[in-house]
């Protein structure tokens, strides 16, 4: 027999469960302490952070971009295309110079507004129309005498259109005084940089895009027959 005060030992007892008595938890390994320790020193993105710089690494599925000859994780942003500015040009013709073009001037002494509407209709690119810009004109001349201040404006436009300058003086004062000169003036300009008022906007489209196929079906130069 053993002494008194002497407990058995839980192994030697039958009705020792180890379901009931705590077990020690198994160590994680080496590789998964590395990732707690540096996730808890550097939480910021989810732990992906460079340790040295503490920049934020590429997350797979997000290639760097060149900017500023620098690599740098931003999205590529497509420039969306906004309004051409015209580079500065001068007037193709001086605001005497009617007689370049004697057709158009003896129209426009005898009906500005033919000359007017066809002028509005090429700088509004169709959206106005010949007769509509023709009659605006003649209704302001016979009611108010003051035509100047509707054909002015479309100086301002067709001068904004090319990079023309204000010249020989502020649009309204030019057609204040010399309201049939420069209407001539106006056509001439357009006639010279290709687009012809007398034709319309969508004559001058539709001449636009044959030239564009003449010049798609043209034979490239320098090549000869082989016979």
């Amino acid at each position: 027999m053993g002494r008194p005060d002497q407990t058995p030992s839980p192994r030697m007892n039958n009705n020792f469960n180890p379901m009931f008595h705590a077990q020690p938890a198994p160590e994680p390994p080496v590789y998964k302490k590395q990732m707690v320790q540096t996730q808890q020193k550097y939480p910021n993105n989810g732990g992906m952070v460079n340790q040295q710089n503490q920049v934020p690494m590429a997350r797979p599925g997000q290639p760097p971009y060149i900017h500023n000859n620098a690599t740098v994780n931003q999205p590529y942003v497509v420039p969306i295309p906004g309004a051409v500015h015209p580079q500065p040009s001068n007037w193709t013709s001086g605001l005497f110079d009617c007689f370049n073009d004697p057709e158009n001037t003896i129209i426009t002494c005898c009906f500005p507004f033919v000359t007017f509407g066809q002028i509005a209709e090429i700088i509004d690119e169709g959206a106005t129309t010949c007769a509509t810009g023709g009659m605006l004109y003649g209704c302001i001349c016979c009611l108010f005498w003051i035509p100047f201040v509707y054909s002015c404006t479309y100086r301002t436009k067709l001068r904004m259109k090319f990079g023309l300058p204000e010249a020989p003086a502020p649009d309204w004062i030019t057609h204040f005084f010399c309201d049939y000169c420069a209407i001539c003036q106006e056509y001439r300009e357009l006639k010279n940089r290709g687009l012809d008022p007398a034709i319309g906007w969508i004559g001058n489209v539709q001449k636009q895009r044959m030239l564009q196929q003449q010049e798609m079906m043209a034979p490239p130069m320098g090549q000869r027959m082989m016979g």
